[in-house]
């Protein structure tokens, strides 16, 4: 297992994380003697960084259960406080003392505010008093790294790592994402400030793997050297030694054995130039698949009347390409569950942005067309039942 140093305290951490997310359920339960044999292999092959969250269902007392085995000391566990819940400073310990009788520990190695996504949802947190609480958590050694995960554009990203001392990040980062959300800019900005980057979606859930194109997926069975498709992806990461940790959300013995073979090869900065040169001709044949061609260089913003265009557009090709579901999730997620939304309906038609777009692309009628094809009846709904929850 190939390891990288936190720059910030020592700890060597294992290039694959373990994502507790997908464990495999049975009736809609996990089915705990399964992961529990995916976990000890991932453990006992040098796999030291577990991350769960408290919104996974069933997770983070799936993960307690193995750790109370004997392997607590063995892990860094990571996991993650639904700040999005918290309407109130009682409301961190709450969620915080939960999830310590979950996973069966006194303390967190790497805790994690949940899915931020934008500079005014940190904001919210600091209005309730987060810094005061991160600060008490941390004396008492019940915490102790405190970090974020995020789900925006790169210019929120950065302004909320320069208004806080954050010990590390987690960001959404792979081949076809490296304008999207933060980006590459984010992984280097987050690096030069001395950061761990935590990357989760390093295939998009799987879907650079079994949701890719079918021209896509006879691209790199016939690329050289011979490697899987989940192989390219996560070696695309790897490659960067700004990365820390690339978590995969293995459900197999399988993946877990594959993944920690590749993880045991030297990784950083180890792909030629002609290799990387695989991943351009990949994207093209994907994009050949896509809505509409953003690039996410952010030309076009900031948008006067508060839209975030390339997000925008992210959500429509991830709609195109991986399905509804995961487009309407990509856009509710990055757009809508903001303190100021951002959304598509916001535009004014004003025209600015076309101005500046490099691409040429007609902004303001592909933004119609993600309203029409994101702010449907169900997105509708689906807002209306989140704004009563909210007020619970």
């Amino acid at each position: 297992m190939q390891y990288r140093v936190n720059k910030k305290n020592g700890d060597r951490l294992s290039v694959l994380g373990y994502g507790c997310m997908r464990f495999t359920r049975n009736g809609g339960f996990i089915d705990q003697e399964k992961a529990e044999k995916e976990l000890l292999y991932a453990l006992e092959h040098g796999v030291n960084y577990f991350d769960t969250a408290y919104m996974y269902p069933g997770n983070e007392t799936a993960v307690g259960k193995f750790l109370s085995k004997g392997y607590r000391q063995q892990v860094y566990l990571a996991t993650k406080l639904p700040q999005y819940l918290a309407k109130s400073y009682e409301d961190f310990d709450r969620f915080f003392n939960e999830e310590l009788k979950r996973l069966q520990t006194y303390y967190i190695d790497y805790y994690l505010l949940h899915m931020l996504s934008d500079f005014h949802s940190w904001q919210r947190l600091q209005e309730l008093g987060i810094e005061k609480w991160i600060d008490g958590k941390k004396k008492t050694g019940q915490i102790r790294n405190i970090g974020f995960s995020y789900h925006g554009g790169s210019t929120g990203f950065m302004a909320i790592l320069d208004a806080y001392d954050f010990d590390f990040c987690q960001i959404q980062f792979n081949y076809l994402d490296v304008n999207a959300q933060a980006g590459e800019k984010g992984v280097k900005y987050a690096a030069s400030k001395g950061m761990p980057v935590i990357i989760m979606e390093p295939l998009r859930g799987g879907r650079l793997v079994q949701g890719l194109p079918k021209a896509a997926r006879d691209f790199w069975q016939n690329a050289e050297p011979k490697r899987s498709c989940a192989e390219w992806g996560l070696r695309w990461v790897w490659n960067y030694p700004e990365v820390t940790v690339v978590l995969s959300g293995m459900n197999s013995i399988e993946q877990v054995k594959e993944n920690v073979s590749v993880a045991s090869q030297p990784l950083e900065n180890a792909m030629s130039e002609n290799e990387l040169e695989l991943f351009d001709r990949a994207r093209a044949i994907i994009r050949a698949n896509t809505k509409v061609p953003c690039t996410g260089c952010t030309y076009c913003m900031p948008c006067p009347a508060g839209v975030d265009i390339p997000v925008c557009f992210n959500a429509l090709n991830v709609k195109q390409s991986d399905g509804w579901f995961n487009g309407m999730r990509e856009y509710i997620m990055c757009t809508s569950f903001k303190t100021n939304p951002t959304n598509a309906s916001k535009c004014v038609r004003c025209g600015r942005c076309e101005k500046l777009c490099p691409q040429g692309i007609k902004i303001r009628d592909q933004l119609d067309t993600v309203v029409k094809e994101l702010e449907n009846p169900l997105y509708k709904i689906f807002m209306k039942a989140a704004r009563i929850v909210g007020k619970f």
